[in-house]
Parts: structure tokens; C-alpha cells; sequence
């Protein structure tokens, strides 16, 4: 099994070929191929290539599938005493990627 370690917004996401991953949104459409080159970790068979700070040349192909939201927060705001009360809510969005291969250069 091969698998890569990459970089996004500054968050760290395990990405496995064949796989599929939720990352933060960015403006893309469905079917929409792209290419994450900030890779720090390769993994394959039991073999690591890790980078300082990245792996020269490699990069993880993906495909954009859909963009989603995650779950409803709640966020509730209080005084006591003061007849302060605020409840608004929040949907973070998302991007999910069908991860197609990783390539490393020799």
C-alpha cells in the first residue's frame, strides 16, 4: 500500500491511492483534476522517502469529486444577569478528492 503525507493550508493529510480525502475549501469544479505537490512523506511497502521539509519531484494527482459541508456548530454566547443571549451556528466547507496516484521522481 502506498500512501503520502501532504501538506494544505497549513494542515498535514494522509492520502492513500485509491483513496478519498476531505480537505479545506478552495474554488473548484467537480470532475476537476489537480495536482498537490507539497508532499512530505512518501510511504511505499514499508519504505519511507522523507523530505526536508518536502520530497523533491513528488506529487499526489487527485480529482475533485464534490464540495461538502461538514457538520452544523453550535455557538452560544452568554451573560448572566445581563439578558445577553447569542446562538448563531457554523458549516465549515470542504473539498473532497479522490486521490488517482503518486508520483515520485527518481
Amino acid at each position: 500500500m502506498r500512501y503520502a503525507i501532504i501538506e494544505d493550508g497549513s494542515k498535514q493529510y494522509k492520502a492513500v491511492e485509491g483513496g478519498s480525502l476531505e480537505i479545506d475549501f478552495f474554488p473548484a469544479e467537480a470532475g476537476e483534476q489537480i495536482e498537490l505537490d507539497k508532499v512530505l512523506m512518501i510511504v511505499d511497502d514499508g519504505q519511507a522517502i522523507i523530505g526536508t521539509p518536502l520530497v523533491e519531484g513528488a506529487k499526489v494527482m487527485a480529482t475533485v469529486v464534490d464540495q461538502i459541508k461538514g457538520p452544523k456548530l453550535i455557538v452560544f454566547k452568554y451573560k448572566p444577569k445581563q439578558r445577553y443571549r447569542i446562538k448563531t451556528g457554523h458549516r465549515q466547507k470542504y473539498v473532497r478528492l479522490q486521490v488517482n496516484e503518486i508520483l515520485v521522481a527518481n
